[in-house]
């Protein structure tokens, strides 16, 4: 296959199928994680993505699932490059992202932060649960499944929760 006749368009809606192995409801582009798509004139296709946080784990299966995903579809030359700034933020995912994770159980990160006094430091952050809508939860653990997430449980259904930290 020649990358000349494929767009770039066609490339992100390829990548619409590689799911984040952490939270699989989510893909690649929701997520937000892929910076970029270059079609090379030496028919070398190049994906840039940024991770969620330096470390992230699940950024070496997103890379290789990335490529087997475009070397099935006949992409002979694939060059994934990790770009680390500007760092991701969760501003860069999908609002059908922040959907999805809703109905997937996780909380979604909020649009902007709810404490802005860093002064208040005993006060967390209001984070609505996803199970009942309920904004009477509580935070029990900064680190939730993920480095990413913290757990929550809420006040009112009882149900435990991760919440997509806002970064």
């Amino acid at each position: 296959m020649t990358t000349h006749q494929i767009d770039k368009e066609t490339i992100y809606s390829y990548l619409e199928e590689v799911k984040d192995p952490e939270v699989p409801a989510l893909n690649v582009i929701d997520m937000g994680i892929v910076r970029d798509v270059v079609l090379h004139d030496d028919d070398c296709l190049e994906i840039m993505i940024t991770p969620t946080y330096s470390g992230c784990p699940a950024m070496d299966v997103i890379s290789m699932n990335i490529r087997i995903m475009l070397s099935m579809l006949g992409f002979k030359k694939i060059k994934i490059t990790q770009v680390l700034s500007p760092a991701w933020t969760t501003d860069w995912m999908s609002e059908e992202g922040k959907r999805k994770l809703r109905d997937y159980g996780i909380a979604p990160p909020n649009p902007k932060q709810q404490v802005c006094n860093d002064k208040l430091f005993a006060v967390h952050e209001a984070v609505q649960c996803p199970h009942c809508d309920s904004w009477h939860t509580h935070r029990v653990s900064e680190f939730g499944s993920t480095p990413c997430k913290a757990l929550y449980v809420c006040d009112e259904c009882k149900e435990p929760f991760d919440y997509f930290k806002c970064h």
